[in-house]
C-alpha cells in the first residue's frame, strides 16, 4: 500500500489513498441519512393528519369552530417537531392576553417556522400565506380552507387579504404573517427586508404587533435538502408593539412600524449568531 508522509505544523502525518475512499463513504452515508430523515419529516406531516382526519374535517365545517381546529393544529405541529428529533425552548417576554387579537410576525427561514409558531403561540391565529402551499398533498387540503391565501402576483388578491383578515379578527382570532414574503434564496442573508402588508393590517385594525424570533430553524431544517440536524430550536416572543394612534394613510407610520419590528428581530438574530460563534 502506497502512503504519503506529509509534514504539517511541525507534525508528521501519514496519509493513505484509503483516506479519500473513507471520506467518500462517510459522505455517502451522510447523504443517505439526510434523505431518510427528510422523507421521515414529510411522513410525520401526514401521520397526525390521517389520525385526526375526521375531527379535523368536522372542525372546519363552520368558521366559529376554528379554535377547535387550532388546538389540533398545535398537536400536529408538536408531533412533527418531536417526531423529527427537534425540541424547542421558549423565552416569552410578551405577557399576552389570551382574550385579545394580535399580529404575530417572525423571521422565515424554514418550513419548520410554521410548526414552531403553532407550538409556542396559544392564542388562536390564522396564517396569511402564499397560495402555492395549498398544492402540498393532504396538508394543502386544510391549509386552503383555514388560512388566508395570497397570490403575490395579483393586486386584487393582496387587497382581498384585508377583508378576510377583518372577518377573522371580528371572530376574536389573531393573524400570523412572515413579512419577508418568502424564504431568501441566499442562506447567508440574516433577515430579508419586510413587506408592509402585516403592518398595514395591524394599523388598520389597531391590533398590537408581536415580534417573534426563530434563531435556529435555518440551521436545523433549511430548504437545502442535504442539510440540517435534529436538536434544539429556540424561540423568543418579544414585548408587544402597540399600533394605537397610528394612521394607515400615513406612510411614515407604516414605515416606522415596519422598521421597528424588523430591527427587534434582526438584533436578536445577530446576538444569537455572536453567541454561537464564541
Amino acid at each position: 500500500m502506497t502512503k504519503k508522509i506529509l509534514r504539517k505544523a511541525g507534525t508528521w502525518i501519514i496519509k493513505s489513498p484509503n483516506d479519500g475512499l473513507l471520506i467518500k463513504k462517510m459522505r455517502i452515508i451522510k447523504i443517505v441519512l439526510w434523505t431518510l430523515w427528510r422523507v421521515w419529516f414529510y411522513i410525520m406531516m401526514a401521520i397526525p393528519i390521517l389520525v385526526m382526519f375526521p375531527f379535523l374535517v368536522v372542525s372546519i365545517l363552520k368558521e366559529k369552530w376554528y379554535p377547535y381546529f387550532f388546538v389540533m393544529a398545535r398537536i400536529w405541529a408538536k408531533c412533527i417537531l418531536y417526531g423529527s428529533g427537534f425540541y424547542y425552548k421558549l423565552e416569552d417576554t410578551a405577557n399576552l392576553d389570551e382574550t385579545k387579537s394580535y399580529m404575530f410576525v417572525g423571521n422565515h427561514t424554514s418550513m419548520t417556522d410554521i410548526m414552531l409558531m403553532l407550538a409556542i403561540v396559544k392564542n388562536p391565529f390564522v396564517f396569511v400565506g402564499k397560495k402555492e402551499l395549498s398544492k402540498i398533498p393532504l396538508f394543502g387540503f386544510f391549509y386552503k380552507r383555514t388560512c388566508i391565501l395570497v397570490d403575490r402576483s395579483s393586486q386584487k388578491s393582496r387587497m382581498e387579504v384585508f377583508n378576510r383578515a377583518q372577518k377573522r379578527l371580528n371572530q376574536g382570532l389573531s393573524i400570523c404573517i412572515f413579512p419577508e414574503g418568502g424564504v431568501p434564496a441566499d442562506e447567508s442573508v440574516v433577515l430579508d427586508s419586510f413587506k408592509d402588508g402585516a403592518f398595514r393590517l395591524a394599523i388598520e385594525h389597531q391590533i398590537p404587533i408581536v415580534p417573534i424570533t426563530f434563531p435556529d430553524n435555518k440551521k436545523r431544517f433549511s430548504y437545502t435538502f442535504f442539510s440540517g440536524s435534529p436538536g434544539l430550536m429556540r424561540a423568543k416572543i418579544h414585548p408587544i408593539i402597540e399600533t394605537k394612534g397610528l394612521d394607515i394613510e400615513n406612510k411614515e407610520d407604516v414605515k416606522k412600524l415596519n422598521e421597528q419590528t424588523r430591527q427587534i428581530i434582526y438584533n436578536q438574530l445577530i446576538e444569537d449568531l455572536k453567541k454561537s460563534t464564541n
